[in-house]
């Protein structure tokens, strides 16, 4: 089996191992985190009325300092910027989703920062 098909697949298998243990609720949405080479993207979501609450994204203009928008960084920039977001409409505890990527380097950091800027989980 080529070794990118292999890759895909084993992240589709941890992707959806993790989907189906997060369950959000009104009480405690959903933070997921979506990443590429070159950006980062979250959301926090509640599940029961499928509606997106709060959004970010390296992408926007608040990361004009940031040169590459998909380091280390950056996460830790966005996860500040989320956490802002998301104490300005009254959310302090979530439920983290890594949308199937390991949980360390940007994920991390990411998750590191929204701890540090008052969301629990």
């Amino acid at each position: 089996m080529d070794s990118l098909k292999l890759k895909n697949k084993r992240y589709t298998k941890r992707r959806l191992r993790v989907k189906k243990k997060i369950h959000s609720n009104t009480s405690k949405p959903r933070v997921c985190i979506s990443r590429s080479n070159k950006s980062l993207y979250a959301q926090i979501i509640d599940d029961s009325k499928g509606h997106t609450l709060v959004s970010a994204s390296s992408l926007e203009k608040d990361f004009t300092d940031i040169k590459v928008k998909g380091n280390i960084a950056a996460a830790k920039k966005l996860g500040k910027i989320l956490a802002e977001r998301a104490n300005g409409k009254g959310i302090k505890t979530v439920i983290f989703d890594r949308n199937g990527y390991l949980y360390h380097g940007k994920v991390k950091a990411f998750a590191d920062s929204l701890r540090e800027n008052g969301l629990e989980f």
